[in-house]
């Protein structure tokens, strides 16, 4: 799907929409860990955009729920999403230029982001991965890369 949209853009200035994985699954604060849990094991991701209503209030990843609660022998059975979300989520608007969104991971020191419309509304997710495999960015992707993992582990 994103290589036809890439077709049609005439290979000229990419943007979020063009790379991005559309309508991800989500989670919202109330939900249960175990819940975002199994949104990651069925979409093979590592990352659950938690939402109010299709506002991003923070994203959930499977590092957050091994660092913040497996390793700390929390119990997840009753756990909320909102006990190990991170809050502090940067997200980019679909029209954001590639190069731009490379900036912001570079610099946030983070892999994945969240795509919003104009309304501020969760449309989208992208990854360094998904810009590594969609675009001709390669030299840039590896400099993010570099840059991402120097920085300090996210916990």
């Amino acid at each position: 799907m994103a290589q036809e949209r890439n077709q049609k853009s005439g290979g000229g200035s990419r943007s979020a929409r063009d790379v991005m994985t559309p309508n991800p699954a989500t989670v919202s604060e109330k939900d249960s860990i175990r819940d975002a849990a199994r949104i990651m094991a069925s979409e093979d991701t590592g990352v659950v955009p938690v939402v109010d209503g299709r506002k991003v209030v923070g994203m959930v990843t499977d590092r957050d729920i091994v660092v913040r609660f497996v390793a700390e022998g929390k119990d997840l059975a009753s756990a909320k999403v909102n006990e190990c979300m991170s809050k502090s989520v940067r997200s980019v608007k679909e029209d954001t230029p590639i190069t731009e969104v490379l900036s912001m991971m570079s610099s946030a020191q983070i892999r994945r982001v969240p795509v919003v419309n104009s309304s501020d509304e969760l449309v989208g997710i992208v990854s360094i991965g998904d810009i590594s495999t969609e675009t001709n960015q390669d030299g840039k992707v590896g400099r993010t890369i570099e840059q991402i993992s120097q920085g300090p582990a996210n916990n």
